[in-house]
């Protein structure tokens, strides 16, 4: 796809390998054969005794119990239920292989988790405001938040713009806007994530330009790059070119960052928009792992040595209502994906087996309906997320469902974290739920559950293949249908939609954005245009397009690019005239 980096200890084209499996083992390590045979005796005597008689009586009530990813849950779980995991191997220590405990050793007694907020609304200057505003009340990572055309390309003068600038996120076009959006925020000693996809090298230029003018190196920047185009073809729909070339550009990014911004998370392996398109728990880590395993190959296909980019790949996942189900995916992932990075690709360095994780409460949970409810279930995921072991997390605001959140329901929001972070105490002790019967045997269910899509996608290809081919568009499309088909027939509960309902809600406050941000953003755009070199301008275009038809990386020249203030629509028009458009064919 790409030529190989020289400086970053290259090595032959690797064939893709099965992901490894979950050990099986046929003895209980910690329970002797005796005491293992006891065990089940006594659950089979409860099981005809105590538990016959209350299902006797409540016959006519008698539901099915499985987690949201329909994971059938026993009546009772036991040290004899988990008896095929090996405590060491399996679940370990905080801080060692497989990390199923948490990656590191001390994990929130050490350091809390990063507390983001999600910002980004309306003009650069309106989003600065909000920036400073978080960074006053205790945030410690930016997050920020695109508009629609900065996120499909196009400036914001496009006709597809219209309507659409500032609206669900900042408006962004040229570098102005760029050193607008961080006037005042010393680059080098916060750390920012930026979730754009599609547009993401551009966005990563825009921000290493502007950090220079600060007089900050790009080897100093610390952040993350969402930088994921396999789950937009997935689930969020938001893309310029096809799937190949686009996962070619994502590939570029982490090469470049490994040789110059050692900091620097290029890409977060999303699965949270992969859940919010309907897809359950299993699968969200399944298609999410998948896609970082894609990555990870291509990468190496292009001959990278892997411990020179794994340590700084990140992941991002969805947490949801289910608590525990949520608590034993996170331990699930880190587990596969120690496993997967050692054995599959042969890692060697410990930073390269970690599943990095940032975290965000389910916006797909929000109601509009009672929305002060959304501060419980907010509150709810969080704590789930804290004890699944994230090491950062963006909590939802109460209004979200309705537009991009005031500054009173942000606050509520990150209160939430600091409540849990401080005076919970969850801060105390590492990993409190392991050992527990049911989130290991959970943790193991899960982990086999994964593997068995993982396994299926190795068989199509790999993820871009399977992606091609629509195989987790239909599985998520399917599971959507099956969940919402539940809440209309009442079998499962949303408090305030489907039950306990109350009559005549009065209204809650909401952000509204003027459109005279458009017009504003449109003049801006002009002005910058019209005292550019646009000499300079067109040289640095016509670099970008040669480096897309050569297949050399093309995060250089988008850096000149954009420092010559060439717009993120021309740029964007550079990679659709090189590559073409995508347009999804229908699936059902």
């Amino acid at each position: 796809m790409a030529k190989a980096a020289k400086d970053l200890g290259q090595k032959a084209p690797t064939h893709r390998k099965d992901t490894p499996s979950a050990p099986t083992r046929a003895e209980h390590p910690t329970f002797a054969r005796e005491e293992l045979q006891r065990i089940l005796a006594e659950r089979e005597s409860w099981t005809q005794g105590e538990l016959s008689e209350v299902l006797g009586k409540l016959a006519h009530r008698r539901a099915r119990f499985e987690t949201d990813s329909g994971i059938p849950i026993p009546d009772v779980l036991d040290p004899a239920s988990v008896r095929e995991t090996d405590y060491l191997r399996d679940v370990g220590y905080p801080g060692r292989y497989p990390f199923t405990r948490g990656p590191q050793a001390t994990m929130y007694r050490g350091r809390l988790w990063t507390m983001r907020q999600f910002a980004g609304f309306g003009s650069p200057e309106d989003t600065n405001g909000r920036f400073k505003y978080l960074l006053q009340h205790g945030v410690n990572g930016l997050s920020t938040a695109f508009d629609m055309p900065a996120l499909m390309g196009y400036d914001a003068d496009h006709p597809m713009s219209r309507g659409e600038v500032g609206k669900e996120g900042v408006a962004i076009s040229t570098l102005r806007d760029f050193e607008l959006l961080f006037d005042g925020i010393p680059l080098g000693d916060v750390t920012t994530s930026m979730t754009i996809n599609a547009t993401a090298v551009i966005a990563l230029a825009m921000y290493v330009a502007v950090a220079e003018k600060q007089g900050v190196p790009r080897a100093k920047l610390g952040g993350t790059l969402q930088n994921d185009m396999l789950k937009e073809y997935i689930a969020q729909k938001e893309w310029m070119i096809p799937p190949a070339p686009a996962v070619k550009v994502n590939c570029d990014v982490i090469e470049f960052c490994a040789r110059e911004m050692p900091r620097w998370n290029p890409v977060s392996i999303s699965g949270y928009h992969i859940r919010e398109a309907g897809a359950t728990a299993v699968q969200e880590l399944a298609f999410t792992l998948a896609d970082g395993i894609e990555y990870v190959q291509e990468c190496v296909d292009r001959g990278l040595d892997v411990d020179a980019f794994a340590q700084r790949l990140s992941f991002f996942w969805d947490v949801h209502n289910d608590f525990f189900e949520e608590v034993a995916k996170f331990r699930a992932a880190r587990r596969i994906w120690a496993r997967t990075m050692k054995e599959r690709f042969g890692a060697k360095k410990k930073e390269s087996l970690l599943l990095r994780t940032h975290a965000q409460t389910a916006g797909v949970s929000l109601t509009a309906q009672q929305p002060y409810n959304n501060v419980v279930r907010t509150a709810l995921q969080a704590f789930a997320a804290v004890l699944g072991g994230t090491q950062s997390l963006h909590t939802n605001s109460l209004d979200e469902t309705y537009a991009l959140p005031t500054e009173e329901a942000v606050t509520i929001a990150l209160r939430t974290q600091q409540i849990i972070a401080h005076e919970s105490g969850v801060d105390r002790v590492v990993d409190p739920l392991a050992g527990s019967h049911y989130v290991e045997w959970l943790t193991d269910e899960m982990e086999r559950r994964a593997l068995e899509h993982i396994r299926r996608i190795d068989e199509m290809g790999g993820m871009l293949r399977a992606v091609e081919e629509g195989y987790p568009q239909r599985e998520i499309a399917e599971s959507a249908y099956r969940y919402q088909r539940d809440i209309e027939a009442g079998e499962r509960i949303i408090v305030g939609v489907n039950a306990f309902k109350t009559e005549g809600e009065e209204p809650i406050p909401i952000l509204k954005i003027d459109e005279t941000v458009a017009r504003g953003q449109v003049e801006r755009l002009r002005e910058v245009k019209a005292s550019r070199d646009a000499a300079r301008a067109a040289a640095a275009l016509g670099a970008v397009e040669r480096a897309a038809r050569e297949g050399t990386n093309v995060v250089p020249p988008v850096i000149d690019a954009v420092k010559a203030y060439a717009t993120l629509g021309e740029i964007s028009d550079v990679f659709r005239k090189v590559h073409g458009t995508y347009r999804e064919d229908g699936r059902f």
